[in-house]
């Protein structure tokens, strides 16, 4: 009987030798194979949901991304950093403190004037306590006016989380609605788009952020202000089948936080042909593409000319984004790449294609001279450098350098030149989305109106309400525009975002009449304080500075400073200090010391800090992952 049980195995191993197979071991062989055909189909079947889930995916997401003419509303990455406002100081005349001291463009004048630098400073610090002291007793709230407001969060950002982390659920009936159920780090994404940090470990669940709100994953396709609906779209799978969902969501008071997408700035072949760096998938897109390039360079039979336009990695763009991604992308080659492709160094060739005459425009210009000092640095790494010639010039930078078109294989520039690629990514401008063009058309008049400077961002006072709206939107972040802001024109950065949301959630918190009735000319009036709150200690500052207690203080923008990382374990930092004065600054190591413990520190929860710190050490150790899975 052992015979046969041998040459059973033989039968499953090696496949022809059935011809010995007893008849009870033929049996086996066919329920062998039966089984193997229901996993291949299961498998297939599988497969196939996935691709099609993936493809609804993709439909949804270019319908509510591609937009006719975005070249109008283009702004370059890091717009506005260097702009902000200065201290502005009311200038009082004897009119106004006579016949017009009482009317309510003064009173609008005085409450919207920027807040003293060091008594602002002392307000921030003071909240800063609150909020823990308001930690340590959370929770058995009951709204002042005995009814939950429903309020209806669109967006999973900066803006968004900041919002969630703080706004009290025991006072509002809270949803989110978002085609991504996570929150992610964008400063890191240069990292992770060359395995310096793993996605995950730059990722926060939206329901770990406040798990007493309700998620919705869709995206917001259309929306009716006057009967306070949003329309939405998802994918859902049931089975081995997957459909768009179409649904609608009410709301009471809606929060536009969506952001803004990439802006290719209309020219030709920039949508189709490039890498982009706003999301997870872009990062995990890159990171693969740049692994596939290493590869096909190794193959047999391409000749050294082909080589190195497989290994052309074109960045388009030297602001943050661009001059972040060139220097993570740098350390990879510099560090990893005699590990990894020893043979292949010489053959690598990183551009950074900038249309203006200089990198990192809101930095400060000595900065901006480091950074490129940084980039044509030479190669430093001996292992690296034993690989080398002599005078091999890893980064090249093209300054004054405007693109026209770019192709599969090839980028044309206005100047006549051509750069042929094997990869390129697109990092010169941001634009809004379809919905929130739809929104402004929603609003009518009081959005077009000041369109002209908003350039397709929602038009808002300086409490975040959205123009036409009478306080029933909220919007903040880069899908918006404040007028007459404090601070004047605000730049579209994570920074400016998470305050918003921290001052927005302060002011529901507070139960701060966001709509309050209009006054005898027609005026819609600030947010009004709720006779029965009670006045905190931060709000008493407050009103020293804008001269009444009455009504809510419009945001303003505390800069903590800005951030770059030049790669080699070097970054700049500039941080502001007093109004008029000028910003402190620091380089090299001391400024990479200064970037990952801020970085470190505002990850948004004590898993990111860990998960984050565990792949710096690990980087350190065994060097960046190049597994394509």
């Amino acid at each position: 009987m052992r015979v046969p049980s041998i040459v059973v195995f033989c039968a499953l191993c090696c496949g022809p030798a059935t011809s010995f197979v007893a008849p009870s071991s033929r049996i086996h062989v066919s329920r062998w194979e039966e089984a193997l055909r229901e996993t291949k189909e299961q498998t297939q079947l599988s497969m196939e949901t996935k691709e099609a889930e993936k493809i609804l995916r993709k439909e949804i997401d270019n319908r509510n991304s591609i937009l006719d003419g975005e070249e109008h509303y283009a702004r370059v990455d890091g717009e506005g950093v260097a702009a902000l406002a200065e201290e502005v100081e009311i200038e009082s005349t004897v009119e106004a403190e006579t016949e017009d001291h009482d009317s309510w463009e003064m009173q609008m004048k005085k409450l919207t004037t920027k807040r003293p630098y060091l008594m602002f400073l002392l307000e921030k610090t003071i909240e800063t306590g609150e909020k823990a002291i308001d930690d340590l007793f959370d929770g058995g709230k009951i709204p002042l006016s005995g009814k939950k407001e429903k309020i209806v969060v669109l967006g999973t950002g900066w803006g968004a989380a900041s919002l969630l982390k703080d706004i009290d659920t025991d006072l509002y009936d809270v949803t989110i609605v978002s085609p991504r159920n996570y929150f992610v780090f964008t400063p890191m994404l240069a990292g992770a788009s060359v395995g310096s940090v793993e996605y995950r470990s730059i990722t926060e669940p939206v329901r770990q952020i406040n798990r007493k709100a309700d998620y919705l994953e869709g995206t917001a396709t259309g929306i009716d202000p006057k009967a306070k609906t949003i329309s939405c779209e998802s994918v859902t799978c049931v089975g081995n089948s997957c459909e768009i969902n179409n649904f609608t969501v009410e709301y009471d008071r809606l929060v536009m936080t969506v952001g803004a997408q990439t802006n290719t700035f209309g020219i030709p072949g920039v949508r189709e042909h490039c890498n982009f760096l706003k999301q997870i998938q872009d990062a995990r897109g890159i990171r693969t593409a740049i692994v596939n390039c290493f590869e096909r360079a190794n193959l047999p039979g391409m000749t050294d000319k082909e080589r190195v336009k497989t290994l052309t990695f074109a960045v388009i763009g030297a602001g943050p984004t661009g001059i972040e991604f060139a220097a993570e992308l740098r350390d990879f080659i510099e560090e990893d790449g005699p590990k990894y492709y020893p043979n292949l160094l010489k053959f690598v060739r990183i551009k950074v294609i900038e249309a203006t005459s200089s990198v990192l425009a809101p930095f400060d210009k000595s900065l901006q001279a480091e950074a490129i000092s940084r980039m044509n640095r030479r190669i430093q790494k001996r292992a690296a450098k034993k690989l080398l010639p002599p005078d091999f010039k890893l980064v090249e930078l093209l300054l004054d350098s405007s693109v026209k078109e770019i192709t599969d294989q090839t980028i044309f520039l206005n100047d006549g030149n051509a750069i042929d690629y094997g990869l390129s990514v697109w990092a010169a401008g941001n634009g809004p989305l379809p919905f929130t063009l739809e929104v402004i058309e929603q609003l009518g008049e009081a959005q077009k109106a000041h369109q002209k400077t908003a350039r397709g961002r929602i038009a808002t006072d300086p409490w975040l309400r959205a123009e036409g709206s009478e306080g029933t939107i909220l919007s903040f972040g880069d899908c918006s525009f404040v007028l007459d802001a404090p601070d004047g024109f605000l730049p579209a950065t994570a920074q400016v975002a998470a305050q918003q949301g921290e001052y927005l959630a302060k002011l529901l918190n507070a139960e701060y009449e966001i709509s309050p009735p209009p006054a005898s000319d027609g005026t819609f009036l600030p947010p009004r304080k709720n006779p029965k709150h009670q006045t905190r200690l931060s709000e008493s500052i407050v009103s020293l500075s804008t001269k009444t207690a009455e009504y809510a203080k419009p945001f303003q923008f505390l800069n903590l400073g800005i951030l770059a990382y030049t790669g080699g374990d070097s970054a700049l930092v500039q941080v502001s200090t007093f109004p008029n004065s000028p910003p402190i600054k620091a380089t090299g190591k001391i400024g990479n010391a200064l970037w990952r413990s801020v970085y470190f520190s505002k990850q948004v929860s004590s898993r990111n800090r860990l998960l984050v710190f565990n792949d710096w050490i690990k980087r350190r150790i065994f060097g960046r992952d190049i597994t394509r899975i």
